[in-house]
């Protein structure tokens, strides 16, 4: 079977204006290239392109454009990164709230961004209807940021298969949410301190993994770790896996959520906190045949905890180890039938 080449897709190909390998800062010849080719796909070839400050692309339609990297095409930070924006900024300038121009539904894809344990990844602007998929992020403080969206707050994206490594500092995050309307799936998250952290509703989540894992800067800083911290509400969970950090789900004072099939597991006895769903405040979301498994019985492991008594929150069919679980909080909650575990090994 034959492939169609770059030129035969018609791309704009990046290394026909920059050069790759050279070790030295491009961000300004790719900015170049992507003010100068309005509603075209840029390709970058395999190779190392090294930024000392943002790329960013165009909200409006008519200016749009869609960046494609081949698998093996890495974007790096400089050594010398002196900025708390991302290193790739989609929908930066031009802003526009247009979904109805044809060139609305730019994407980035392919391709790794390595932050170098200096930058910030990728982030989204502005613009709706914007796409990220099969990307790798590397070595980031914040690997993926999706800012307030221009719809008064919506901003429509679309993410898929992204899997982020953090630089391992205290504070780092894997995914940022402060917009609301987005769809996230198949996200695999590690070497941070909180996996996935949302600050607005309406976001839906599938098949999201933050693993936690023991950077030398995070061992003192395991008990404030999170795979999930949401602090707003009308989110939807769905087949999500926090593994290993002391809190699976944080949801704050005012969280009405609904996790689905959701999943906590710690394999070794990090600290003395291992919690599968913490309530800031009372407990007011819906908890579907979720999974709280823990390893070690010295462990003080509970499936909830739930700061204020009260709430309308529901708990059906759980699936708990009773040998190992330390708190029965949760059958406060519980309606229908308690699956419990058998005792792991």
């Amino acid at each position: 079977m034959r492939f169609n080449s770059a030129e035969e897709l018609g791309y704009v190909i990046v290394t026909d204006y920059v050069k790759a390998n050279t070790g030295e800062d491009v961000s300004d010849a790719i900015q170049k290239v992507i003010d100068e080719n309005p509603n075209r796909t840029i390709f970058f070839p395999d190779g190392e392109y090294i930024l000392a400050k943002s790329i960013m692309t165009p909200a409006a339609p008519e200016k749009s454009v869609a960046l494609k990297l081949s698998n093996y095409a890495i974007l790096r930070a400089s050594a010398d990164w002196n900025s708390d924006e991302a290193m790739v900024r989609l929908g930066a300038i031009h802003s526009a709230n247009d979904i109805n121009t044809p060139g609305s539904n730019y994407f980035f894809e392919g391709g790794i961004i390595d932050g170098n344990n200096v930058a910030n990844g990728l982030s989204i602007d502005g613009g709706r209807e914007t796409a990220v998929r099969y990307v790798s992020i590397k070595r980031t403080f914040i690997g993926l940021y999706i800012k307030y969206g221009v719809n008064n707050c919506s901003s429509d994206c679309d993410i898929d298969t992204v899997n982020i490594v953090g630089n391992g500092k205290p504070g780092s995050i894997g995914l940022l949410i402060d917009a609301c309307d987005n769809t996230l799936t198949n996200m695999r998250i590690a070497s941070v301190q909180i996996g996935v952290k949302v600050n607005h509703a309406s976001n839906f989540f599938r098949n999201i993994h933050p693993l936690f894992i023991y950077e030398p800067e995070l061992v003192d800083h395991y008990q404030e770790s999170y795979g999930f911290y949401d602090t707003s509400s009308g989110n939807w969970y769905d087949m999500c896996y926090s593994d290993q950090f002391a809190t699976a789900f944080y949801m704050g004072p005012r969280t009405m959520n609904i996790y689905d099939i959701c999943r906590s597991f710690w394999y070794s006895p990090a600290g003395n906190k291992q919690v599968g769903f913490e309530a800031a405040g009372q407990f007011n979301s819906v908890l579907k045949s979720c999974e709280i498994n823990f390893r070690f019985p010295k462990v003080d492991g509970k499936y909830i905890t739930v700061a204020e008594e009260g709430g309308t929150g529901s708990i059906d069919t759980p699936l708990v180890n009773d040998e190992l679980c330390k708190d029965d909080t949760y059958k406060k909650y519980t309606k229908g039938n308690v699956t419990w575990r058998p005792k792991s090994h």
